[in-house]
């Protein structure tokens, strides 16, 4: 096997291994980073549906009520939880992964009762009240999902609706009834505002990313490869086989060949030296016998 093929052969082998290492603690970092961005994502539209929810108990709710007050159906653009669940709807055609959901304990719509997990979520909020984020994995019929929750806390706003059913606007207790919904207090946890996206998207997030490294570095790696090629033919390669040819022609009697002009100090230059020399002792004494 010629030397050039024996040391791309080392080269391939090293990069591989290189490459391997690479590829494993690229995946892990990768893995971290697409997690941090899908939980940066997932924060962005949290903080998007908690502005629309405080937009809407403070601006809109107000006005809705006094034009809707002689009205006996109850008007859901009122309330807050209504806007921000509408409003993601609307967010989630630029994130169709994510799922969004305002889940309460005591909900005037049962649609937003929190179910056995989502209730979990909000008690730890509710029994560490310093809390105002949570970050969770939960394993799921879907599979694995990444979860974001934060804790929504009764305001004075809410008590409108929500203290007693003999204070609530009337249109609220003929569409939900006055037996779900009431007895919150000022402060209190009753709810979580819940963004879930599946470890899925994180993880294909990664795995293009270290595909996109790893063909960087493979091109990297063969643009490299090439260049070390030619350096070695024209610096080692090219020169010993003119060194070999010209051994073999001296080894079979051509004393008249010319010299090698070897050029710098290195390794290559001194066998061509030590050849010439050799060379040179040949002719001498080749002289000698014929003389």
């Amino acid at each position: 096997m010629k030397l050039l093929a024996k040391l791309n052969l080392l080269l391939i082998a090293v990069f591989s291994l290189g490459l391997l290492l690479v590829g494993v603690g690229a995946n892990r970092s990768l893995q971290r980073q697409a997690q941090a961005q899908v939980l940066h994502e997932a924060g962005l539209v949290s903080a998007s549906a908690s502005a629309v929810r405080q937009y809407t108990e403070e601006e809109v709710s107000p006005l809705l009520q006094k034009a809707t007050e002689h009205e006996t159906t109850f008007t859901q653009q009122v309330i807050p939880f209504y806007a921000a669940t509408t409003t993601f709807q609307k967010i989630r055609k630029s994130y169709p992964d994510y799922t969004y959901k305002e889940a309460a304990l005591n909900p005037t719509n049962l649609r937003d009762r929190a179910s056995d997990w989502e209730a979990d979520i909000i008690n730890h909020f509710r029994d560490s009240p310093a809390d105002t984020e949570l970050i969770r994995t939960r394993e799921g019929a879907a599979g694995t999902s990444l979860l974001m929750a934060h804790p929504i806390k009764v305001e004075a706003g809410c008590l409108q609706c929500h203290s007693q059913p003999s204070v609530a606007p009337r249109p609220l207790i003929v569409s939900y009834g006055s037996e779900h919904g009431f007895g919150w207090k000022d402060g209190e946890i009753v709810g979580a505002q819940i963004i879930a996206v599946p470890i899925s998207v994180a993880e294909e997030k990664a795995r293009r990313g270290l595909t996109e490294l790893l063909i960087v570095v493979a091109i990297t790696f063969f643009v490299a490869l090439c260049l070390i090629d030619l350096g070695l033919f024209y610096i080692v390669i090219k020169p010993l086989r003119t060194i070999a040819e010209n051994a073999n022609r001296i080894s079979q009697g051509e004393m008249e060949l010319e010299q090698l002009n070897p050029k710098g100090k290195d390794e290559v230059a001194e066998v061509s030296r030590s050849l010439n020399r050799m060379h040179t002792s040949l002719q001498k004494a080749m002289d000698l016998l014929n003389g």
